[in-house]
């Protein structure tokens, strides 16, 4: 087995572990943020250097593929287009998301360290799959007409508008200088605790589809491992906070009318 399907296969493995540890123990930053995880930088700053590998470890992919004029078989504009939207997704997350962050907010610097060490590897992975693993042929011009390719790519953009809707949410719900807590009400906020998570699940899940890759499943099914979890301890800390007022607004913890 190749060093590439050997970390695909390790982060399969870590991804069921992570998703039942994470049920019993809170990554403590955010509303859940506590004082269990460490030294704590400013949340801005951590996001930037949480994200930003994802970003530049990709874009280093592309620029390496694009000057060593490698063939793979693959049509070069469909593997850019690909690696595109991965790119557009980590741009707006590395630095456009984080300088609309409100707040002095920190996260500790233990949770900033796993997130780069996973971005990296899926980078690695994602990339690789594009630029090295995929089968020769399967990325023709063909492919972007592909009802798979254009599902997957309605599903990503959906889940795009959901994320971004959702957070823009989240940020306006307090006035500058106010540090209360409010339950936010809006959009998919109506019907599960974290639109903002499931927003992202749903980009990646697009992101699979589109790219019809294990590297691509595997983020998707990374995601929901790491964002299931916390979706469900948001709701019990929403609860604990605001008891049956909470309560009695049914909501699901992250899909909609399922969970």
């Amino acid at each position: 087995m190749s060093n590439y399907y050997l970390i695909l296969a390790s982060m399969g493995v870590m991804a069921v572990i992570v998703f039942i540890v994470l049920f019993f123990l809170n990554a403590g930053y955010g509303y859940l943020s506590t004082s269990q995880w460490g030294p704590k930088i400013n949340n801005k700053l951590a996001w930037v250097l949480m994200e930003c590998p994802a970003f530049f470890f990709m874009l280093y992919y592309t620029l390496d593929f694009a000057f060593r004029g490698a063939d793979t078989g693959n049509d070069r504009l469909v593997l850019y287009i690909m690696a595109g939207l991965f790119l557009l997704h980590y741009f707006q997350r590395s630095f456009i998301f984080p300088l609309l962050m409100r707040g002095k907010g920190s996260m500790p610097i233990a949770v900033m360290l796993m997130g780069m060490v996973f971005n990296t590897l899926n980078a690695y992975l994602i990339g690789g799959w594009l630029y090295s693993q995929a089968p020769s042929g399967m990325y023709t011009m063909d492919w972007l007409t592909n009802p798979v390719f254009i599902a997957g790519c309605i599903i990503f953009f959906t889940g795009m508008f959901i994320n971004l809707q959702s957070d823009h949410i989240i940020r306006h719900l307090r006035k500058p200088g106010d540090t209360k807590h409010y339950i936010p009400k809006q959009g998919l906020y109506k019907y599960v605790t974290s639109a903002n998570y499931f927003g992202e699940f749903t980009e990646w899940v697009g992101f699979a589809i589109l790219t019809w890759s294990p590297a691509g499943l595997l983020f998707a099914i990374w995601t929901f491992a790491n964002l299931a979890p916390r979706a469900k301890n948001l709701t019990k800390k929403y609860e604990q906070e605001f008891g049956d007022e909470y309560k009695e607004l049914h909501k699901k913890n992250m899909i909609p009318f399922i969970w």
